[in-house]
């Protein structure tokens, strides 16, 4: 019924970018003064922390959303995964991710007790659950998104069937 790729904002780009890059920088000097070559063991050291910047970047570098008559499903990472079952949404609002609130972007509690998967500080959906706390997460188009959500859980129970 509806899909949305949410990639990694600007900001979250800008850290991983200047991260990687300081690593490298520090690999290529250490390499070029001949230190890393004679401890390579000085070279192991800067290139795991590299890695996992990278592998973790990799990972949550977006939210995948995906919306069906049965369910909202939210993909954050390999292992994070939402699944809301349209009879559990009380009540759903466009809303701003921001800094203030949740300290960061990521997988977040908010200042509020709400669960957030943002991407970056900005446009954001906020659904209000029946069992569990408010679950905010990263969209490019909420209100498109609110709009699909009434008309799904405005259909009759028939009209859901398969």
């Amino acid at each position: 019924m509806y899909s949305e790729w949410v990639p990694a904002g600007k900001f979250v780009k800008a850290i991983v970018a200047s991260v990687s890059v300081l690593f490298l920088l520090v690999l290529a000097v250490s390499t070029w003064v001949g230190f890393s070559i004679q401890n390579p063991l000085f070279a192991v050291i800067i290139a795991i922390p590299l890695a996992f910047v990278l592998i973790l970047y990799g990972n949550y570098r977006g939210i995948q959303i995906e919306i069906t008559s049965r369910e909202l499903v939210i993909h954050y990472g390999l292992l994070n995964r939402k699944h809301i079952s349209m009879s559990n949404i009380v009540s759903y609002e466009p809303t701003t991710a921001n800094f203030g609130k949740y300290w960061g972007v990521g997988i977040r509690y908010g200042i509020d007790h709400s669960l957030a998967y943002t991407t970056s500080f900005g446009n954001a959906l906020k659904i209000v659950l029946k069992n569990g706390r408010p679950f905010i997460f990263s969209s490019h188009n909420p209100q498109e998104i609110c709009n699909i959500l009434k008309q799904v859980k405005t259909k009759s129970p028939l009209d859901n069937n398969p």
